[in-house]
């Protein structure tokens, strides 16, 4: 497969000369002058590299490493100016930017730098590591393996179980499995554990007019309004068992029945189901019909936990930073130290969609160019098993009275988030056996910074 290169420079003479730098076989090369122009070819053909002018009238070259970074952030980018500045150089490889090359571009320099990264994309190609596929975002070998199922799968299913703790992005799996499909029809779901048990087939198989009351008009159920498309059933295991019969019918025949109607229809639909349950031991419990569990297990998708792919975590980090960033209207670049510690230190137990709560929050209550440790959540810095030790150990009367903020937390047993710093200064200064350099630089955070902190806590 051809990797592709997107050029996007207002002057038609520096188009002409990099597409005929660059041109060599396996690579395809296209070109824009204008960054609306560029930014729909790359939202099309998510090429591996955009090369991009910096000083352009309708948007900045910044502006569309900005943009690119929210829906593509697996492309490399590469900013070409005549204006060069240090300090631009530094904002644009914050900002996510691959290279940056000063105009006028000597060929010599221009083969060498991209060409190396033209390299590292034919590798990343070769071992399935895109980190972006279909909205799901992830280079670690379990989201690897999972992207590669997913194309293996959907040309073929007829119906499939996601399985996956809350917050994996099932939802995300089930729509790239309908994108690569290749089918015609809508994508239609329905959240099994927000249907009153009652409606559940009539949601599911529609009504005719009378069948209960209320029923003042015939109605589609959602197989119909899902033929020739992909039904996704979110939270199957909260699905009524009497309902359970009727969807394995529809599943096995490829026919409903409207609530109140004697004749049956066709439909054409594939069924995706999706649970956080553990399927098999409903079944052992006859929560779940069995029959209805080995049709859905022909194709079973399990979705890794982000506590799984830890690795994972910089790039969700950045995708989330630049998407609420651009949300919030703020010129937010990255993460300090600190606060990428508590990041890393958490468990996750909600998985990608904790971390995307937290990053929006983080997002919201930020000043500066950075998320600092103050803007994270509270759940998220009280959640970091590691540095959370000492508030473990026995405390007596004594040591409450040495140590006001250890200890005491409020009635939900949520201490401040002044507390908490406290704790992980006290925690650091323990580990480093009183060492203020290296709790300081565990903490990420300088010396002067780290006495600071000691006088404002009355540890010095």
């Amino acid at each position: 497969m051809d990797l592709s290169i997107v050029i996007l420079d207002d002057n038609p003479g520096s188009l002409e000369l990099l597409s005929t730098a660059l041109s060599r076989e396996g690579v395809a090369i296209h070109t824009a002058s204008r960054p609306t122009e560029a930014l729909d070819l790359i939202r099309r053909l998510r090429p591996q590299l955009v090369l991009t002018d910096l000083v352009m009238p309708e948007m900045s070259g910044l502006e569309v490493l900005s943009r690119i970074m929210e829906f593509a952030p697996a492309t490399d980018v590469v900013l070409m100016t005549a204006h060069y500045t240090t300090e631009t150089a530094v904002e644009a490889i914050r900002k996510g930017a691959a290279d940056y090359l000063e105009k006028p571009i000597r060929l010599p320099v221009l083969r060498e730098r991209v060409g190396r990264l033209i390299e590292d994309a034919r590798r990343r190609q070769a071992a399935g590591t895109e980190s972006e596929f279909e909205g799901l975002i992830g280079t670690s070998p379990p989201m690897a393996e999972l992207f590669a199922r997913i194309r293996r799968i959907a040309p073929h299913y007829r119906s499939a179980l996601i399985q996956g703790a809350t917050g994996t992005g099932k939802d995300l799996v089930a729509r790239a499995l309908h994108a690569r499909s290749g089918v015609k029809g809508q994508y239609v779901v329905l959240n099994c554990s927000a249907v009153v048990e009652t409606l559940f087939e009539s949601e599911l198989f529609g009504h005719v007019k009378g069948a209960f009351t209320g029923a003042d008009r015939d109605k589609p159920g959602l197989f119909e309004a899902a033929s020739e498309g992909t039904l996704f059933l979110d939270e199957i295991g909260d699905m009524p068992i009497s309902t359970q019969a009727k969807l394995l019918r529809a599943l096995q025949n490829q026919e409903i029945q409207r609530v109140g109607s004697l004749q049956a229809r066709k439909v054409n639909v594939r069924v995706i189901a999706a649970t956080h349950r553990n399927l098999r031991q409903a079944v052992a419990e006859r929560h779940f019909r069995e029959d209805l569990y080995y049709r859905l297990t022909m194709v079973e998708i399990p979705v890794p936990s982000l506590a799984e792919r830890k690795e994972d975590l910089p790039l969700l980090i950045r995708h989330f930073l630049s998407r609420f960033a651009g949300e919030y209207g703020k010129a937010i670049r990255g993460v300090a130290p600190r606060a990428r510690l508590a990041l890393e230190r958490h468990s996750w137990p909600g998985n990608v969609r904790e971390l995307e709560n937290a990053l929006g929050h983080a997002c919201m209550m930020a000043e500066g160019a950075e998320i600092d440790i103050a803007d994270l959540p509270p759940s998220v810095l009280l959640g970091g098993a590691p540095l959370a030790a000492p508030a473990a150990a026995p405390s007596s009367p004594e040591t409450a009275a040495d140590n006001p903020a250890a200890g005491h937390a409020s009635a939900d047993g949520q201490a401040s988030l002044a507390e908490h710093e406290r704790q992980l200064v006290v925690t650091a200064l323990d580990r480093a056996r009183g060492n203020q350099s290296e709790a300081a630089r565990t903490l990420g955070i300088g010396r002067d910074a780290l006495r600071y902190k000691m006088k404002k806590y009355g540890l010095l």
